[in-house]
């Protein structure tokens, strides 16, 4: 962060800077969670064959999605963030539409990354 010309760091302006973030965090991994359990039905009406074995995988993301919403306040749950983002990525290969999903939410989750990157240092 840059100074206001007297030596001293900017200030983000928020109270609590650290929860601010967390709560970005959570609110980025929760709105993936819930996208990815309301996909299934779109998904399997347009015609693909999504078995059991992806159901369960897509329900399995979400869950993690939803726990590590919860956890944000440990430091690697960040770095967990991002893990389960590259297994979205990699669930593409069930189906092109989870892919897509997976590009967004990389996108959502880089821009969280981002934020605290430059509130917190």
């Amino acid at each position: 962060m840059t100074g206001d010309g007297d030596g001293q760091p900017r200030r983000s302006g928020l109270r609590n800077p650290q929860r601010a973030v967390r709560g970005l965090g959570a609110a980025a991994l929760a709105l993936e969670a819930l996208v990815l359990l309301l996909a299934i039905q779109p998904i399997r009406a347009v015609g693909a064959d999504l078995g059991g074995a992806a159901i369960a995988v897509v329900v399995t993301l979400a869950v993690v999605a939803a726990l590590l919403a919860g956890m944000m306040r440990r430091p690697w749950a960040w770095h967990a963030g991002t893990v389960l983002q590259g297994l979205l990525l990699l669930s593409g290969l069930l189906h092109w539409s989870l892919f897509v999903l997976g590009v967004m939410f990389a996108l959502v989750w880089a821009y969280a990354l981002h934020v605290r990157r430059v509130i917190l240092g």
